[in-house]
């Protein structure tokens, strides 16, 4: 994904998502992060995001990572 408007994201600001399936099951996330502060909102908040907000971020990620496994293994889930 990239950024296209923001009023605190410019440049080569975006995210890039790897998923790969494995073979034991379970899913191998990489997850690629670029914040580009466009002034110093986006700057501030950018340090925010990449100290303080990264355990909680990385935490959320994991539990939509579990949820759509859950699914994709309940019958008549996602696989297919």
């Amino acid at each position: 994904m990239t950024t296209t408007d923001s009023n605190i994201w410019g440049g080569a600001s975006g995210h890039t998502y790897t998923l790969d399936r494995q073979p034991g099951g379970g899913t191998d996330l990489d997850v690629v992060v670029v914040r580009e502060g466009r002034n110093l909102k986006g700057r501030v908040v950018g340090a925010l995001l990449g100290t303080v907000g990264k355990g909680f971020l990385a935490k959320t990620l994991g539990n939509t990572v579990k949820a759509i496994e859950a699914r994709a293994g309940a019958p008549g889930g996602g696989r297919g």
